[in-house]
């Protein structure tokens, strides 16, 4: 059964509150919230490998973090697209309880068992 108006809401707003403190976090790493440019890091460090290793760790999590912005963003266009909640691989349901864990979902979990 297709989502309702109140559940499309509330994934648009589960949406929002996921884009939100995605931009959080990429700010308290040091990144501009579209996360483009790299951190900088205190030259106080003890040591240079202490260094990397930490500039390593934040380069990693703000990729994750930005492609979790990237999924985020492509499931409000689906909203807006009114696909939402459709697998983008064979167009069933993708499931509310999926949605709801991850709202940001494009396929239903027997896709995404097989990708």
């Amino acid at each position: 059964m297709p989502l309702t108006q109140q559940g499309l809401d509330a994934a648009r707003q589960r949406l929002d509150d996921e884009l939100k403190s995605i931009e959080t976090e990429l700010v308290d790493l040091g990144f501009p919230s579209d996360g483009e440019v790299e951190a900088t890091f205190d030259e106080g460090f003890a040591d240079a490998a202490h260094t990397t290793s930490e500039r390593g760790k934040a380069l990693a999590l703000a990729d994750e973090l930005r492609h979790r912005k990237r999924e985020a963003l492509a499931a409000t266009l689906r909203l807006d697209q009114g696909t939402y909640g459709i697998c983008e691989s064979c167009g069933n349901e993708v499931g509310d309880e999926r949605l709801e864990a991850l709202p940001a979902a494009s396929l239903c979990i027997t896709c995404k068992q097989k990708a």
